[in-house]
């Protein structure tokens, strides 16, 4: 009986026909108990319906990125310099590097920089200045009442300048350069 089974299967086996038959034999079989075993409910899988969308904000709260109030305005104290000028003036200072020492380019820069910025400008090369030129007033971007960001266009590239001012007065914090 073993070797008429055996001879059978290799038989069936060795067709194509005979493989996909027993392909569909299995499908057939696996989609049946799943039936069997679904106690013939016809509901969606968990996750794979559409259902009602959940509200769980008060629509009548704003939540959108730009601020309908206006944007802060920088605080400078009386007699002081606004933050424009402060930008210009250093970056004034900072192109004018040709034929100066390091100490005296240095010197020029301290009057509208922080005490941090003066410790990392100092022993700079003024001659690795890549400008020598400002080419127009600088561009403010106000972060808050005592920080500002200036972009200062030279003719070689842009002079971006970090402004604060804790107690109104204006002092420039960090700079970078972009090539232009």
């Amino acid at each position: 009986m073993a070797g008429i089974v055996t001879r059978g299967l290799n038989a069936l086996f060795r067709t194509r026909w005979g493989v996909a038959l027993v392909l569909v034999a299995i499908v057939l079989a696996i989609v049946g108990i799943g039936r069997l075993l679904s106690d013939g409910r016809s509901e969606s899988p968990v996750g794979l319906g559409s259902p009602a969308p959940a509200i769980s904000i008060d629509p009548s709260e704003d939540d959108s990125i730009v601020s309908s109030e206006p944007p802060p305005s920088p605080k400078t104290s009386p007699g002081r310099a606004e933050p424009e000028q402060v930008a210009y003036a250093f970056a004034s200072a900072w192109v004018s590097h040709t034929g100066v020492t390091s100490k005296k380019w240095l010197d020029r820069l301290l009057p509208n920089a922080t005490t941090d910025l003066a410790d990392q400008l100092r022993g700079v090369d003024p001659a690795g200045v890549p400008a020598d030129q400002v080419i127009g007033r600088p561009a403010l971007d106000v972060v808050n009442d005592t920080q500002v960001n200036a972009i200062v266009t030279m003719n070689t590239g842009r002079l971006s300048l970090r402004l604060i001012a804790p107690d109104g007065h204006w002092l420039v914090d960090g700079i970078d350069w972009e090539a232009a």
